[in-house]
């Protein structure tokens, strides 16, 4: 599949082993890593470093590979059932968090173009993502605009 913003084509990724059980070195309870994931999540980290975090530190010193197969929920279920995640998904927050960056950035720098042409390409990844999460994360009425990136963000913080 092509990149969006690039004639290039994209690298193909990396699939995760097909495995149907936890591996038997990593022997931890399901709750531990649920009470864990969400102490995490209190501790403001977004899910992606929560999974990163449970396969290096682990939980009780024993390391998580897959917190899908040691608690049969994903981290985001996870979140969502003890009211610990975020309004915004993550990859929308992320995008509107450079946005924002780069907005401040073009007010004091109007001759950039390199970087005018980034803020129109992630604005544009935003506007194609808030299609996708319309009516479920995000409100039916949703749109895009500068302030209420930055008002969402500060509201998420």
């Amino acid at each position: 599949m092509a990149r969006m913003h690039t004639r290039r084509r994209g690298s193909s990724g990396s699939d995760n082993p097909a495995a149907d059980e936890p591996p038997e070195w990593s022997d931890v309870d399901a709750d531990d890593v649920e009470e864990r994931v969400v102490e995490l999540a209190e501790q403001g980290h977004d899910p992606s470093v929560i999974g990163l975090k449970l396969r290096d530190e682990g939980v009780k010193g024993t390391p998580v590979p897959d917190v899908k197969n040691a608690t049969g929920k994903k981290v985001t279920e996870i979140l969502d059932e003890h009211d610990a995640g975020s309004d915004l998904p993550e990859d929308l927050r992320n995008l509107m968090a450079r946005a924002v960056r780069l907005r401040e950035h073009m007010a004091e720098n109007q001759q950039d173009a390199q970087n005018k042409r980034a803020l129109q390409n992630t604005e544009s990844k935003i506007r194609r993502l808030a299609n996708y999460y319309r009516g479920g994360a995000l409100d039916e009425d949703f749109r895009y605009t500068y302030e209420n990136a930055v008002d969402l963000l500060e509201d998420d913080a």
